[in-house]
């Protein structure tokens, strides 16, 4: 045999570049392989980036900075399969930094991560492209991207995968994605209520959880909570709250059937499989504020439809919100507050509550918290609102004092709130009497000169109902409470000008407080409302009419005439008439004035004059007060001459006088009395007059 021949090898052909193998430590120059043309290489850069970017913040920062953002993009749609896969994994992460969120929306890539989720994409891709969006959906302008490039239908068919990742991002975006409307209305069509409500069976909590705060969302829609409960999804909801080992998931739960019980079919089919009784007693009884917080919110917003608070009453809800008011957590204590005011439409409840509840929430009323002060005093003013016996049972507790102090607090509601309690508790002419100690009318001063229209109408109507006696009515006088209750009269708000008009009305019964009023500009600015349509009411016009009766001077001068009930006494003066907006001159100035040609102005005085007039001729009179008076009867005719009808309809004043020659020609009541005592001692008037 001949010796083997050992074949050399063939060398490489020359225009082939011979592999080589790089080690780099920089991610700049890693950065720079993801525009190389070869597959490999940028499945092997991507992997790189991935891992340096999984290491912290700071390195997708920097990544950022190197520009690696935009050419992983374009790498999303790559033919191969591993190369798109790994640039979907460092997606996945990057789009937790905000500035890549950012960059991303500019780019408008999210077409392209949405084509991540189609079902023939591997778990891993599915994974890291759900990341992505769960990341970047916690942003407005990306939620609209997401629902504009249809981004919710492959989200809610995810929520089957059998990945738990999967599923934990999906339901995540989906969860951002509800804070707007359109995406709830969106999730309603997809029937995406099954596939959330079976997350509740996963074994991983954090899944639980946020199907829970989805639920929590998507619920508030009347048609998303009957689709909950064609589903069963109460019962699952109940069996959460039965089961201990769940207490992570009890409060969020609770917050889904809050909403559940605005339904009264849901309500009454969790009564009739006795789940209300559950879960009063499991607010009643838990040890976690979070839950009886939650559970009180559920009464709460239940509460507010007539049937339901029907059946709540019946379960004797009461007693449960009675002991949450004891609880240490102050928002327990507010949830519980605010069930009880809901709770106050039922007269059942309103009657329980006088006995157990009242003394609780007078407690309240001393916290710390002025929320808890706002929430007390809200629940308080609705007990009280047409129930007497409420209104009685505060007083007898000691609540007034409370209530006074909280007028002064720095929340509009709940000053409005004991304002509102104070006037319903006014309203009975006992413990009307009894405020004043406390001294609600100088307290009224602040909310009267609040800005908040709400705090002004229930103020104002807290004057109303507090000054129907002398000493509420100096005491605000006294202490400045009129000049701020005449301004809310300018109000352009209906209810506070209505109020206030009533306020100054009640104020206006007696005279001192009535003149003061008119000083302060009430009479002027209650006629201009008055000849407005829009603006007058009828307490308005009933505050005019009052004003007037207490300054019969102007009234006559307004109107031309004296009603049966208005008794004129010293100082009355007749100026002639005048035209509705003009200002009547007090005496003091009319006595300034110079003399005219115009008519006489009459003084009523029925007081002895202290200077005797000298002896005097028909024709002749001295300066006696204001300007010349005529004190003889000769005079007093002549006068009577110059002024006709005037129809006085009371006698004035009682000086005694003797009198030789009684005055003729007068139809007056003051005539009349006169010539009936012809010869003897008779109650005269002197009428001191003046030529202007």
């Amino acid at each position: 045999m001949g010796k083997k021949v050992k074949k050399e090898a063939e060398p490489p052909p020359k225009d082939v570049f011979d592999p080589l193998t790089i080690e780099s430590k920089k991610a700049a120059t890693v950065v720079l392989m993801l525009n190389s043309p070869e597959e490999e290489i940028l499945a092997k850069a991507c992997e790189a980036i991935y891992r340096f970017a999984l290491k912290g913040e700071e390195n997708k920062a920097t990544l950022l900075e190197l520009g690696a953002v935009e050419p992983l993009t374009k790498l999303l749609t790559h033919e191969d399969k591993i190369v798109r896969r790994n640039a979907t994994m460092i997606f996945g992460i990057l789009a937790s930094n905000n500035d890549v969120k950012k960059l991303l929306r500019e780019l408008d890539v999210m077409n392209s991560i949405i084509a991540q989720l189609a079902p023939e994409e591997e778990v891993v891709i599915h994974e890291f492209a759900s990341l992505c969006l769960a990341n970047m959906s916690a942003e407005y302008t990306s939620k609209v991207q997401i629902l504009e490039h249809g981004g919710l239908e492959p989200l809610v068919r995810l929520l089957a995968s059998p990945d738990p990742d999967v599923k934990k991002n999906s339901v995540e975006c989906i969860y951002n994605l509800t804070q707007d409307f359109q995406c709830r209305a969106a999730l309603q069509e997809l029937n995406a209520i099954p596939p959330i409500l079976d997350l509740l069976k996963s074994e991983y909590p954090v899944i639980q959880l946020l199907a829970l705060k989805t639920l929590g969302i998507i619920t508030n829609d009347k048609e998303a909570r009957t689709t909950l409960r064609d589903n069963q999804g109460v019962d699952h909801l109940i069996k959460i709250l039965e089961t201990k080992e769940l207490n992570d998931l009890h409060i969020e739960a609770l917050s889904v059937i809050a909403n559940c019980l605005e339904d009264m079919d849901t309500l009454v089919l969790i009564q009739q499989t006795g789940g209300l009784k559950k879960l009063l007693s499991f607010a009643e009884n838990s040890t976690i504020p979070d839950i009886q917080k939650n559970a009180a919110k559920a009464i709460t917003k239940a509460a507010y439809d007539p049937e339901n608070r029907k059946l709540f009453h019946e379960q004797e809800v009461e007693k449960c919100l009675v002991a949450l008011l004891g609880s240490e957590n102050d928002g327990t204590k507010i949830a519980a507050s605010q069930a009880i005011s809901a709770m106050c439409e039922n007269t059942g409840s309103k009657e329980f509550f006088n006995n157990q509840g009242i003394p609780q929430l007078i407690l309240l009323l001393k916290s710390d918290s002025e929320e808890v002060r706002e929430a007390a005093s809200l629940a308080l003013a609705n007990l009280t609102t047409c129930h007497p016996a409420n209104a009685k049972a505060i007083a007898e507790a000691d609540g007034v004092d409370p209530l006074v102090n909280i007028l002064s607090s720095r929340r509009d509601g709940a000053v409005a709130n004991a304002a509102t309690v104070l006037a319903n508790v006014a309203m009975q002419e006992p413990l009307r009497t009894g405020l004043q100690s406390h001294g609600v009318s100088s307290a009224l001063l602040g909310p009267l000169r609040s800005a908040n229209t709400v705090v002004q109408s229930k103020a104002a109507l807290t004057v109303a109902a507090t000054a129907c006696d002398v000493e509420a009515r100096t005491e605000l006088r006294n202490s400045g409470g009129l000049e701020p209750l005449v301004e809310l009269l300018r109000s352009k708000h209906d209810e506070v000008r209505r109020h206030a008009s009533w306020a100054v009305m009640v104020c206006a019964s007696d005279e001192l407080t009535a003149v003061e009023l008119c000083k302060l500009g009430a009479l002027d600015i209650l006629e201009e409302v008055n000849l407005s349509v829009s603006r007058k009411n009828k307490f308005s016009e009933a505050a005019y009419n009052k004003l007037l009766n207490n300054n019969l001077s102007l009234k006559y001068s307004l109107t031309g005439y004296l009603s049966s009930s208005n008794i004129i006494s010293d100082g009355f003066y007749d100026y002639g008439r005048i035209n509705p907006g003009t200002k009547l001159l007090p005496l003091k100035d009319l006595c300034l004035q110079e003399p005219s040609d115009q008519r006489a102005v009459l003084l009523v005085n029925s007081k002895s004059s202290d200077v005797s007039p000298p002896p005097s001729t028909e024709g002749k009179s001295s300066d006696v007060g204001y300007g010349r008076s005529i004190s003889s009867s000769s005079s007093f005719r002549r006068a009577s001459k110059e002024k006709t009808n005037y129809h006085f309809s009371t006698g004035f004043g009682s000086p005694t006088e003797e009198k030789s020659e009684p005055p003729s020609g007068r139809t007056t009541a003051l005539s009349k009395g006169t010539t009936k005592e012809r010869g003897s001692r008779l109650l005269r008037a002197q009428l001191v007059w003046f030529i202007l």
